[in-house]
């Protein structure tokens, strides 16, 4: 796995980290939600240096100018529905993308720290031979991306193949690792070190749905 780790180098990325972990400014669900969007538009941009460009020629007013434009086939998908507002920040940019929605959720069969990940929803246009990125804001332990993962196969597979994360737990990036092609690309903003005794991600931002759209039953 190629792992791109853009917190290494700072830039105003961290401003937008930053907010979405500090516990006063979560308060205000819509900049939680902007911030998410406006990181998935950086993430995306750094994607955007990994597609494949020819060569067109542009006729303006004035003249003609040739330019280099990306022509992969993109599929973008998102895990509902956390994934939404990093979602949209990525279709910003790609904004003649296919578009696919998956729903995941951790079940909790015996009320204890014990889950297993339900896959229960898939729509999608074909990703057969195409570049498929996926969004999903946290990546914690990882069974959710490879339950997804293993859920989309039969739908056919992809040319290339492209992991989009807000912020990550080392442990999960390293279970990813065993469970993708070794050409699949992660794009994080952040990582952190721990993982809490429920798989939450320490210091982490806690639960990214919640803070986006309001608690759950």
């Amino acid at each position: 796995m190629i792992i791109h780790h853009l917190e290494k180098t700072n830039s105003i990325l961290n401003k937008f980290i930053a907010e979405i972990r500090d516990v006063t400014i979560q308060k205000d669900s819509l900049r939680f939600r902007r911030n998410i969007e406006r990181i998935g538009e950086i993430l995306g941009y750094e994607l955007s240096k990994n597609l494949k460009y020819s060569s067109k020629k542009i006729t303006t007013p004035l003249g003609a100018k040739e330019s280099f434009l990306p022509v992969n086939d993109i599929v973008l998908g998102s895990i509902l529905r956390a994934g939404l507002p990093l979602h949209q920040g990525l279709l910003n940019y790609f904004d003649d993308a296919e578009n696919a929605f998956i729903s995941a959720y951790r079940n909790h069969p015996n009320n204890d720290a014990e889950f297993e990940i339900v896959v229960e929803y898939f729509a999608a246009p074909s990703i057969n031979d195409k570049t498929l990125i996926l969004a999903d804001p946290m990546l914690a332990t990882g069974q959710s991306l490879v339950s997804v993962y293993d859920a989309i196969q039969k739908y056919g597979t992809p040319k290339e193949l492209h992991l989009v994360c807000v912020i990550g737990a080392t442990a999960g990036i390293e279970f990813i690792k065993n469970h993708f092609p070794e050409n699949t690309h992660l794009w994080i903003a952040a990582i952190d070190e721990e993982l809490n005794d429920k798989g939450y991600i320490v210091p982490g931002l806690g639960d990214a749905g919640d803070l986006a759209f309001g608690a759950k039953l």
